[in-house]
């Protein structure tokens, strides 16, 4: 159904149809709730900081610090998590950001016990059931490379590699985009993203396909993150009907491009299923076993 957008640079009395798949991908992300209380719970100690003496501020001053980076890592860790299993390829995180992040929580709470603690066991014990309780909450790190079955982990490595900075490319075209305050761009560059992501994960599924489409992961979408950026800092000095044009017609060229060589590739696999299949009923027939439909 067609919407009306109230952008900045949406003309008026128009309505402007946004297909629905700019959504398909959209999940709600684990890296709030549960990880932004994190940054809150420490808050309460800020009260007592200030009116202690120099050794206590100390101290809990160290333990806030070591609680508000554990809650970044935490946080950032779900971020690379939820990627990591979006993805049929993957290369494990390079820093397990969740166990660093228990690992600052049991610090800091052993830092905020210290002092008033009667024995040394005591703030070990703190720290020991914050670290236990917040990997219980937000479990480990992927620990493992996740490769195509069937696959050389050679050639999964490579097609990691290249999903990764593709991603990059179409996070900063999002943020470029996200820049222009212009909603129907915003929805254009996540209908297109979307379309990019078909591919990856077309690709992941056969990673012999990465040679063919390496210029789609790199030249194409390189071209558009910049031609993103430059409409962005265009848009924000001044609205300009005829770049905003010729901008969503660059999107549409780019996301049928994508389109079409995905469906490209999955015909190429579909008749790739075909010839192994008949390779394997000519050997069941050698064998003296009949296919029946």
């Amino acid at each position: 159904m067609a919407q009306k957008y109230g952008g900045q640079y949406s003309p008026d009395g128009t309505s402007a149809p946004i297909d629905a798949k700019p959504m398909k991908h959209a999940k709600r992300k684990r890296a709030g709730g549960r990880a932004n209380l994190l940054f809150i719970a420490p808050l309460p100690m800020l009260g007592s900081v200030f009116g202690a003496g120099p050794v206590e501020m100390v101290f809990k001053l160290s333990a806030l610090g070591a609680f508000f980076l554990a809650a970044w890592l935490t946080r950032e860790g779900l971020i690379a998590e939820e990627a990591y299993n979006a993805r049929k390829v993957a290369r494990r995180p390079a820093i397990p950001r969740k166990i660093f992040g228990a690992g600052l929580i049991g610090i800091g709470l052993a830092l905020a016990s210290f002092l008033s603690a009667a024995n040394m066991i005591e703030p070990l014990l703190y720290a020991a059931v914050g670290v236990v309780l917040h990997l219980f909450a937000f479990g480990l790190d992927p620990l493992k490379d996740k490769a195509a079955e069937g696959i050389d982990t050679f050639q999964t490595d490579r097609v990691a590699k290249a999903v990764e900075e593709a991603e990059a490319h179409l996070a900063a075209m999002t943020d470029a985009a996200n820049r222009t305050n212009d909603r129907q761009i915003e929805q254009r560059v996540n209908g297109f993203a979307n379309t990019a992501r078909d591919l990856f994960r077309t690709v992941e599924s056969d990673p012999r396909d990465l040679t063919s489409v390496r210029k789609y992961l790199g030249v194409y979408l390189l071209g558009a993150r910049d031609a993103t950026t430059k409409y962005a800092d265009l848009a924000e000095r001044a609205p300009n009907p005829a770049a905003r044009t010729d901008y969503l017609s660059l999107l549409d060229d780019l996301q049928q491009n994508f389109a079409d060589r995905t469906r490209k590739l999955m015909v190429n696999d579909k008749a790739d299923l075909d010839v192994e299949i008949g390779v394997l009923r000519d050997r069941l027939a050698q064998e003296g076993i009949r296919h029946t439909e």
